[in-house]
């Protein structure tokens, strides 16, 4: 039994580090996959495809090796456990029969210990198999553990127990500051501005200028450090997630689509969502062509909408937004793939809906918010301008800057 143990424990410790090496490659090899599969076409564009494929057999290879490896050391146990157990019915027999010529056993004894003795290996062999399938399943599990472990970086109350004011702005930053973990310095700095209910204001600074930071802190993507966030007069940090998502219709940057139907995606903003209500946000979305060319609401989206136009896929996550019919909308630099036709029709249905959403409009074109109730300028995290376009083309330089940068040859030209 001690010689058993001795080998159970020697394959455990060396198979241990072995499977937690096997865990780590498989997780380099999942993830070239997944790079290769999601940037299929940038591989090709550049000419990678012979790079990346000698870089997945590499990472194959290693894997390979290591399963090979922590394989061997466990296939090394059976045989190990079986020479032991039977070297000990050998022992047992050879002594036995000294013991039964000698006269102190019979026969009967030195055939109930070897049964005995038989029984209680045949159990070790089988505890020492479970331990070793539960050393493997342990390197896997730590892996998982270790996500399960993080706690959510937000809390979130059961209930609003303070009532909305009807008299308030629809959004409210008050002295707002925002610094992610790990920053040396704050994304939004003193950010102070009020949008009042129904109308739209146009976003727009430099790359780097934390304009998706600011708009992502109205739904509660993140918490701010400083200052607060208020919708309907209440701090977002007092709504239940659920409740506050629940008024706002966001779209960003990245269109982001799941397999399945249009109608099933649309049907992401309100499950409840009838045919009809599907396709008035269609039409509102301008994705009428979309759905007609694709042949019909029932027509299959591939995974992350691979089979869909970057303009395509931004009309049909702006469906799903408005089919919920938000108290705010906000689109996150979501028409960027859109002709500039297109845009002016999408913000024009927008303007004319019957509900009158606040809408938060980020964008780098001009032309998206020109004609929005209020822009707002930032740079470097801060409100560099706050006016109507006219008001900034007088008072802001770094608007003047931007819209003269793409209007300038326009204007010549005239």
């Amino acid at each position: 039994i001690v010689l058993l143990s001795l080998v159970v424990f020697g394959i455990m410790a060396l198979n241990i580090p072995m499977m937690k090496g096997v865990q780590q490659q498989l997780e380099k090899v999942l993830g070239a996959t997944r790079e290769n599969l999601t940037g299929a076409r940038v591989i090709r564009a550049f000419r990678r495809e012979d790079a990346e494929y000698r870089a997945f057999v590499e990472k194959n290879r290693r894997l390979t090796t290591l399963q090979k490896r922590a394989g061997s050391i466990s296939a090394l146990l059976n045989p190990l456990t079986y020479v032991i157990i039977n070297f000990a019915v050998i022992v047992l027999i050879h002594r036995g029969a000294i013991k039964v010529d000698n006269g102190v056993l019979t026969q009967g004894e030195v055939v109930a210990l070897y049964n005995y003795m038989s029984q209680i290996l045949v159990e070790l062999i089988k505890l020492a198999n479970l331990i070793v399938t539960m050393n493997k399943a342990a390197a896997s599990w730590k892996r998982i553990s270790d996500v399960l472990a993080i706690e959510p970086a937000m809390s979130s109350p059961e209930k609003l127990d303070e009532a909305e004011k009807a008299d308030t702005p629809a959004v409210a930053f008050k002295n707002v500051f925002l610094r992610y973990p790990g920053a040396s310095s704050d994304s939004l700095e003193g950010v102070d501005f009020a949008v009042g209910r129904g109308k739209t204001v146009g976003i727009i600074g430099g790359t780097g200028s934390s304009k998706s930071s600011l708009v992502r802190l109205i739904p509660r993507f993140y918490d701010v450090t400083g200052g607060s966030v208020e919708v309907n007069g209440v701090d977002v940090r007092k709504y239940p997630v659920e409740v506050l998502r629940n008024k706002i219709g966001f779209v960003l940057q990245k269109a982001v689509l799941f397999k399945g139907t249009i109608r099933e995606n649309i049907r992401w903003g309100n499950p409840d969502a009838t045919d009809a209500e599907v396709e008035a946000a269609v039409r509102l979305a301008q994705a009428e062509d979309v759905v007609s060319v694709k042949g019909g609401l029932d027509a299959m989206v591939e995974q992350e909408g691979r089979n869909l136009s970057g303009g395509q896929k931004q009309r049909l996550t702006i469906a799903r937004a408005l089919v919920r019919r938000p108290e705010i909308l906000v689109l996150d630099d979501s028409a960027s793939a859109l002709d500039m036709v297109t845009d002016a029709r999408l913000r024009r249905a927008i303007a004319e809906l019957d509900y009158h959403p606040t809408v938060f409009i980020v964008s780098q074109r001009t032309a998206s918010i020109m004609n929005a109730d209020e822009i707002l300028v930032l740079d470097d995290g801060r409100i560099a301008g706050r006016g109507t376009h006219a008001e900034l083309l007088e008072s802001c330089e770094i608007y003047r800057e931007i819209y003269e940068s793409q209007f300038r040859r326009e204007d010549e030209s005239k």
